[in-house]
């Protein structure tokens, strides 16, 4: 198995076969605009799934649709590690904002992931992973980090970005990075209820989502770096489904796509050794 580490800004593989960073995205209105910058991309069908290989700032890319939830996710990050034998997954999507000061148009970089849903309690406390001894699963700490400064990067100028009417339409003009803990579950969270509950439960929660947790699990048993950034679409409450298709598309696919390239960019090419 190919090892991957990010030293400052530089990343080393060491191991046989090709070096490649895998792209995630649940949707394709999350990731259209990240496809459309690959250069030379051809597609391979596998498990279902279009992956869409090809090459970015000189990187050597894989890109997929995971599909929406946990299984989904598991199953195409393990396809991206054991079919195209890529050395780091980065997922780029939307989710729904927990945390205080987490507004519409800002950015979570994770640092933690858990599965607000997964409870084998009595004989194994809430939230915990039966025998794993844990709940929650670390992002990498160096590529979260290049995530955040990608991020903080691409969402400096959001007129630019965006145009001023997608600004003005979705409130944008000065959207945050965070970076914390996100949540992950098969339930599509829209309700003040639902999302009150999740606060208590997790009061450190900045955003849920449906898909992190479990690609950060599948990471965690191959050893492979992980880290996520999601744009919050919405507050996971009543109004959560308002307007999300035109969100996606006119915010937060273009945010994934000058993140993405913002990290991309600063990454020397993977270096592979025997």
């Amino acid at each position: 198995m190919e090892r991957y580490a990010v030293a400052g800004a530089a990343a080393v593989v060491t191991g046989t076969g090709h070096a490649r960073l895998g792209i995630i995205g649940a949707i394709r209105e999350e990731l259209a605009a990240v496809l459309d910058h690959m250069s030379g991309a051809h597609s391979e069908r596998a498990a279902g799934r279009d992956f869409h290989v090809g090459h970015w700032h000189g990187q050597s890319v894989v890109a997929v649709l995971s599909r929406i939830g946990k299984v989904a996710a598991a199953s195409t990050a393990t396809a991206l590690i054991e079919r195209h034998g890529v050395s780091a997954i980065v997922f780029t999507g939307v989710a729904g904002g927990l945390g205080p000061g987490v507004n519409v148009g800002d950015v979570v970089v994770a640092r933690d992931f858990l599965q607000h849903d997964l409870d084998a309690s009595p004989l194994f406390p809430r939230h915990e992973v039966p025998l794993y001894g844990r709940a929650r699963f670390p992002a990498d700490v160096r590529l979260a980090a290049l995530l955040v400064d990608a991020a903080t990067q691409a969402l400096a100028d959001p007129v630019r970005l965006l145009g001023a009417a997608a600004v003005q339409t979705f409130g944008l003009a000065r959207p945050a990075v965070h970076q914390g803990l996100v949540i992950s579950g098969d339930q599509f969270i829209a309700t003040r209820a639902a999302s009150a509950a999740l606060r208590t439960a997790l009061p450190d929660a900045l955003a849920v989502e449906m898909e992190g947790a479990a690609i950060a699990q599948v990471c965690h048993d191959y050893g492979i770096p992980f880290a996520a950034v999601r744009t919050i679409s919405d507050r996971a409450d009543d109004a959560a489904h308002v307007d999300f298709t035109e969100f996606t598309g006119q915010v937060a696919s273009p945010y994934s796509a000058a993140i993405i390239n913002a990290l991309v960019r600063t990454l020397p090419p993977f270096q592979t050794k025997r």
